[in-house]
């Protein structure tokens, strides 16, 4: 008896309630899951862990435009295609996935849209293989157009789904709110986008997990005095073990130990698991009205956020009475600050994710372990009978459930009051990413203000209320201890003259020509790339050192401040110092090598008497003598080669206690690109991964060293290959900043050792400032 469904049930999926964001989660999850296996086998992943959201264009028509979900996981085989997108099907390992439900990609893609395409490749294929599920034209024999498209790089690996013919209420809803749905999945993967490597974007902007903006794990207040003072932490790690029990792998159900079949659908498939509560409880900066409660969790996706049910309490002696809210109580028109983040990976939920099953044993165990089985309330829970509620929650509660100002509930104030008000707006400029509030810093120096304000206002009260205080000068004076302030003497008014101790009086002889070029020699250090023979065949040539002065500025034979200085010395020899501090340099932005073959083409003309002009004699001289400043690409292509490869090196040696973080960001063509250029120089590839070792560094794309270098500055920067300041300044701006200078200049680099063509002067002479910026902060950083 063949009892296969009519076409007409995969049309009908589409009409199973589900929000256009949960629609997108549900693909998200299929991603997120293929990420979680790969980041469980351990083996290194070029390109990253990416899930690219594309959403209808706001401008387009509604029946041309498309969703398109792509990732950069591993990418089915035709096999594993088929079974995924079957109504139905699902994996046998229901319990470590989000996509728990194998309907959830058929009910998801039927609501959007009536046409869905499906691609998948994975790394080595010569093709993406797919599938179209056009719902209007599908018949009752469930058979769906298989594709296959070549493959421009064999190294592309990944799963994209396409959906078009959209419903149009729901491609208008998409439109209108890119911003909503990017924060509705930043709240509901905040935990996964925080804590593994994963990413989501949506329209080209990534989505920044939503976190939770709490008192630091060293933050406490005392609760009670003297002997029986408790102290209460703000935050309260927990990780609860549970009874191990068998749980079916064909119906989900979870049971005691030692039966052979499962009690619900008499299956064999039983597997025994381990049942843990764990994640932490705290307390938020700030008051709220609508985010505070508890996030359950399961497989990494938040299933319930904000939740309130652990502050109700149902008194199960008088079940006519309501359920009680126990929190909050204390201005509970401000809202709460007890919040945590829990993970039941154990416990069942429902086919849409936005709730467990509360029938379920596990949901009910979880609940009266962080609650407790009494009231929260200390005098209510004496009044019924029971004892001091010590569970995680109660705890909090016991500390925190008032919102007094002061360090006795930990509320930030201004000497009078609470500033709830100012602690929400800090709280949004935490959730913008603003480094200054990312620590509790701000709330806690509120605080500590608060209880210093309030002393001083205590103390004037007191002293307002004291006798008048006697004249302390005239009591002291009365005791032989004051009396007329004594003048300074000799040495006292030399003490605080203007003159430095131990200066000797300036000497306003004037010096001779060599005293001051002495002087000027002591002081100067010597420049290598301008000290060398400089001339040509017709004139002759001079041996020049370069000086660059450190502390004195520089003067003439008229005692006037010049840039630069020409001293000739014996047998063809002469000496240019230069002063960097000079507005010549600091101001007009003069290079230094222009000066000196000034200086040198003038000297060589008088000697010469030739009839080349100054200028005609400077480009000369410039060609012949210092060919590396010359602007021809070939040799600024060299330069920036060579330095390429010193920031290599280092930057390699910098991440070498964690080579896997870099060589996940590789894209599959830079990759392909870097396995190119590993066998052009003979290095065997395939034989170990390449993220292994930072070694593959050496031969990755030019470009990606920037993005390398943007994603991971805190690897780089401050003394470790670079020198310019990151994590050791506080100021976001300076962050950035600092950040910048260093990515531009190795972005001018790398720019044009990748594409290799000739971008014009202007283009090369800044590539060729960025590589003197570059490289000196190279030098310094090692």
């Amino acid at each position: 008896m063949k009892i296969t469904p009519s076409a007409r049930i995969l049309k009908m999926l589409g009409e199973i309630e589900f929000d256009e964001w949960q629609c997108i989660a549900e693909l998200v999850d299929n991603a997120f899951d293929d990420f979680s296996e790969i980041v469980r086998s351990g083996v290194p992943w070029a390109g990253g862990y990416k899930v690219i959201v594309t959403l209808p264009s706001a401008k387009g028509r509604t029946e041309d435009a498309t969703i398109v979900v792509s990732d950069t996981g591993s990418g089915m085989s035709r096999d594993r295609l088929e079974q995924s997108v079957r109504a139905g099907w699902s994996s046998n390992d229901r319990f470590d996935k989000l996509g728990l439900f194998g309907m959830g990609f058929n009910v998801s893609t039927a609501r959007l849209g009536r046409r869905t395409r499906v691609l998948s490749t994975r790394a080595g294929d010569p093709d993406w293989i797919g599938v179209d599920i056009d719902l209007d034209s599908i018949g009752d024999d469930f058979e769906a157009e298989d594709i296959v498209i070549p493959k421009d790089d064999p190294n592309e690996h990944g799963t994209k789904i396409e959906i078009s013919r959209l419903h149009s209420d729901r491609a208008q809803w998409l439109r209108r709110n890119e911003s909503h749905l990017r924060e509705a999945l930043g709240g509901v993967y905040s935990w996964i986008l925080e804590e593994r490597p994963f990413e989501l974007w949506i329209q080209g902007k990534r989505v920044k997990p939503r976190r939770h903006c709490r008192w630091g794990d060293e933050r406490f207040v005392m609760y009670g005095n003297g002997a029986s003072a408790e102290r209460i932490p703000a935050y309260i790690p927990i990780d609860e073990p549970f009874e191990p029990a068998e749980a079916c792998g064909d119906c989900g159900n979870w049971q005691e130990l030692g039966r052979e079949r499962c009690s619900q659908c008499d299956g064999d498939n039983l597997h025994l698991r381990e049942r843990r509560i764990w994640g932490w409880l705290g307390i938020q900066r700030h008051l709220d009205k609508r985010e505070f409660g508890v996030d359950f969790i399961r497989n990494g996706r938040k299933i319930l956020r904000w939740d309130k049910r652990v502050f109700e309490w149902k008194n199960m002696d008088a079940p006519g009475e309501p359920v009680e809210i126990e929190y909050p109580i204390e201005m509970a028109h401000q809202g709460g600050r007890i919040i945590g983040e829990i993970h039941l990976d154990h416990v069942p939920v429902t086919y849409q994710k936005n709730a467990f099953d509360y029938g379920d044993r596990g949901w009910r165990a979880a609940i009266e372990f962080l609650r407790g089985e009494g009231p929260l309330q200390p005098k209510r829970a004496q009044k019924l009978g029971y004892s001091e509620n010590s569970s995680h929650l109660g705890t909090l509660y016991r500390g925190f459930r008032r919102n007094d100002a002061g360090k006795r509930y930990l509320v930030p104030g201004d000497g009078r009051m609470p500033i709830h008000d100012q602690t929400r707006q800090w709280a949004q400029l935490f959730h913008r990413g603003d480094l200054e509030f990312q620590n509790d810093g701000r709330w806690w120096e509120a605080v500590l203000s608060h209880e210093a304000q309030k002393e001083t206002a205590k103390q004037a009260k007191v002293d307002a209320a004291s006798p008048v205080a006697p004249n302390e000068a005239a009591v002291l004076e009365a005791l032989g201890f004051g009396g007329p302030t004594p003048q300074p003497s000799n040495e006292d008014r030399e003490a605080n003259s203007d003159t430095p101790a131990g200066t000797k009086p300036l000497d306003r002889r004037r010096q001779t020509a060599q005293e001051r070029l002495d002087a000027y020699r002591a002081d100067a250090v010597r420049v290598p790339e301008l000290s060398r023979d400089f001339g040509l065949p017709k004139v002759g040539n001079l041996e020049i050192e370069t000086l660059r002065l450190r502390t004195m500025r520089l003067r003439d034979d008229l005692d006037q401040e010049t840039p630069v200085l020409f001293s000739q010395g014996a047998g063809g020899t002469g000496t240019v110092f230069l002063d960097p501090a000079h507005e010549a340099f600091t101001l007009l932005g003069t290079e230094p090598a222009d000066f000196v073959l000034a200086e040198v083409a003038a000297v060589l003309k008088v000697k010469s008497g030739t009839e080349l002009t100054l200028s005609q004699m400077m480009a000369s001289i410039r060609r012949q003598c210092l060919p590396d400043t010359v602007l021809r690409v070939d040799i600024v292509l060299s330069q920036a080669r060579e330095l390429l490869g010193e920031v290599r090196r280092s930057m390699a040696a910098a991440i070498d206690t964690d080579p896997v973080r870099a060589y996940e960001l590789l894209s599959p063509d830079e990759l392909t690109s870097l396995e190119g250029e590993m066998i052009a120089d003979g290095m065997p590839v395939g034989n170990t991964p390449l993220g292994e070792t930072s070694e593959f560094l050496q031969y990755a794309p030019a470009l990606y060293l920037v993005r390398l270098l943007e994603t991971w500055p805190e690897a780089f920067m401050d003394g470790k290959v670079f020198s310019s300041p990151y994590t050791t300044v506080s100021s976001v701006s300076a962050r950035r900043l600092s950040l910048a200078r260093v990515s531009g200049y190795l972005n001018d680099i790398a720019a044009l050792v990748s594409f290799a063509s000739d971008p014009g002067a202007p283009q090369l002479r800044r590539i060729r400032l960025s590589l003197q910026l570059l490289s000196a902060s190279l030098e310094t950083g090692l």
